[in-house]
């Protein structure tokens, strides 16, 4: 199962979008999982990593494959690897049937990795960690079509948001829009402490995605859940 070739240009750019993140699924009932959040997700996110560049160990391919069978949702796998398998990984996951590969821009194979997933024909991603100036992303703006900012540190659960975080969306969107032959038609995601009193804010400051964990996962009424982050606005 795969989404249509044209998936990223179709989605709705008149709400949030939502990934959510199969890290915080039940992973011994993924497959009820994925039944359960498959109507409302946008894209499912994919954390991968390896250890060493985050300390935890995440996801890998033979587990991608088993979930492209069971959605035609996106599926958005953000790697946290060293620079020395980073090119490994993107072709081990873009046979397991990734459809967009995100990969952080303090990778010293940032470069290379970018011409990977162009002669691969897959839509890229930038990550950028709390310590990156934002502007460290303007280079690669016409190589990308997703940008995410983590509002956390990296590869750990249940932190609050970063007091950081809504001031860098709100520069990603000046970024994007003094860039906008280069930028124009980049999705801008926040990922990391994505919880009720924090989408608002993140939204109004400019975000198109957030990147919903327990939010989804643990949401006792899902459709209802939904329905609220879809009525978040974003300021003019």
């Amino acid at each position: 199962m795969r989404p249509d070739p044209g998936w990223l240009q179709a989605l709705p750019a008149d709400r949030l979008l939502a990934e959510f993140s199969l890290w915080s699924a039940d992973l011994c009932r993924l497959k009820e999982e994925i039944a359960r959040a498959d109507p409302f997700a946008d894209v499912y996110h994919l954390d991968v990593a390896d250890g060493h560049y985050s300390p935890d160990l995440l996801l890998f391919p033979d587990l991608v494959v088993s979930i492209r069978r069971r959605t035609s949702r996106p599926l958005h796998v953000h790697l946290m690897v060293t620079d020395d398998i980073l090119e490994g990984q993107i072709r081990q996951f873009a046979r397991a049937g990734a459809d967009l590969i995100t990969v952080h821009a303090e990778s010293g194979a940032l470069e290379a990795a970018l011409s990977v997933l162009e002669e691969l024909h897959i839509p890229a991603g930038v990550v950028l960690q709390l310590h990156t100036p934002v502007a460290t992303v303007e280079p690669y703006l016409d190589r990308v079509q997703w940008l995410t900012l983590l509002g956390t540190r990296i590869g750990v659960k249940g932190q609050g948001l970063h007091p950081a975080a809504e001031e860098r969306i709100r520069e990603a969107r000046v970024l994007l829009r003094q860039r906008a032959g280069a930028g124009g038609g980049v999705i801008v995601a926040a990922d990391g402490a994505i919880r009720e009193h924090t989408v608002p804010a993140l939204r109004r400051a400019g975000a198109d995605a957030v990147v919903m964990g327990s939010l989804a996962f643990e949401a006792p009424d899902l459709a209802a859940r939904m329905a609220w982050l879809h009525r978040q606005p974003r300021e003019p």
